[in-house]
């Protein structure tokens, strides 16, 4: 699949697989600015992708988050395949006195492009039966 990108920057990355086999993209940081009034990180890769039709951008943080004192802000960036505008990454702190963040220049996250259905619903007064029902969080044992 050929996926079209920008590059919005011409400091930009193209995004690209660390090794064979790897189901996503790595992104990487080529600005970064603390935004006070939502007390987070907001990084720009300077790229856009032409996500097609039919599919779903998905960012993610890398393994790697676990090194640094920062947490992607929605856990799961969805890309649409209408959106032509840069990919951000938007982070928190996790903990000030530990120090380690993102720079500019680091890979920051992760693209994965995922076909997705099309949707109608309809309402019904009933759900089918199953041996689960309603139970919830924690209803199958730790």
């Amino acid at each position: 699949m050929i996926i079209r990108f920008k590059k919005l920057d011409s400091e930009a990355i193209m995004p690209v697989y660390s090794r064979e086999g790897d189901a996503a993209v790595d992104l990487v940081a080529i600005s970064r600015y603390w935004d006070k009034d939502k007390s987070l990180f907001v990084m720009g890769t300077g790229i856009a992708v032409e996500i097609p039709r039919g599919y779903v951008g998905l960012i993610y943080p890398r393994s790697s988050i676990s090194n640094y004192n920062m947490s992607l802000s929605n856990h799961v960036g969805v890309i649409d395949s209408n959106y032509r505008g840069e990919i951000i990454f938007k982070f928190r702190e996790v903990d000030k006195e530990y120090g380690v963040s993102y720079c500019v220049g680091d890979r920051i996250g992760q693209l994965i492009i995922q076909p997705i259905p099309t949707m109608d619903f309809l309402e019904v007064e009933e759900l089918s039966l199953t041996n689960r029902g309603a139970s919830g969080y924690g209803s199958s044992g730790v």
